[in-house]
């Protein structure tokens, strides 16, 4: 079961690489997505908990399966710089791979919100395990007035989620975030990688970027 559990992830990572092969309009049209999903949640956490943020991760998945299942699609990770201006965003890949009984298909769209220094920088190893190599929870809301939410925050990982469609079962899963370099070459026309683009500004953001860093000084200048 773990050996077939290992070969369907090493297929979705191979197929999410080759995905990453897309022209740059395609890759615009990602982070241009990630930016709207990052509009539609703004409103959703604490005021404590966009104060906190160090960096913030946007996903935008898909999922889908009978008896194996499996969870593709891409996103955008962001840091706030020690100047306090936020970083580019550098695309990711992110998998999923299930076994057991379970069927049907669904969207689901995520942001966490990252509250050290440190968890963005274990992609620096080329992938992280959500909830293994960083621990996450369901972050607090802006309606939640009254929860004492002092222990939730320091949580590395505050998750938001929303999930369009029915999916069920699943026994088994593994999930990891995988760092996309070849996407982020065609996007900004360099070779730098991942740290590079996140904590230099050796590169300068094009027109196309610019609005989802905005909307992120404003969010947690």
């Amino acid at each position: 079961m773990k050996k077939l559990l290992f070969l369907l992830l090493a297929a979705l990572c191979t197929a999410s690489f080759t995905r990453a092969e897309v022209n740059r309009a395609e890759l615009v049209t990602y982070v241009e997505t990630c930016e709207a999903i990052l509009q539609e949640f703004q409103a959703k956490p604490s005021r404590e908990a966009w104060q906190r943020a160090k960096g913030v991760l946007i996903l935008n998945q898909f999922k889908g399966g009978l008896i194996l299942g499996v969870k593709g699609g891409y996103g955008v990770l962001m840091v706030k710089k020690p100047d306090g201006q936020w970083s580019l965003p550098v695309l990711v890949n992110a998998s999923e791979a299930s076994v057991g009984l379970q069927f049907g298909a669904t969207r689901i769209e995520s942001i966490f919100i990252i509250t050290d220094e440190k968890t963005p920088k274990i992609l620096f190893n080329q992938r992280m395990n959500l909830g293994v190599d960083a621990k996450a929870v369901a972050g607090p809301l802006a309606a939640e007035k009254e929860r004492n939410n002092a222990d939730i925050l320091k949580t590395p990982l505050l998750a938001y989620t929303k999930t369009v469609g029915l999916y069920a079962g699943a026994t088994i899963k593994a999930g990891q975030i995988v760092r996309n370099d070849p996407a982020n070459f065609a996007l900004y026309s360099t070779n730098y990688t991942m740290p590079e683009l996140l904590y230099s500004d050796w590169v300068k953001a094009p027109d196309e970027v610019r609005p989802i860093m905005a909307l992120m000084q404003k969010l947690a200048p």
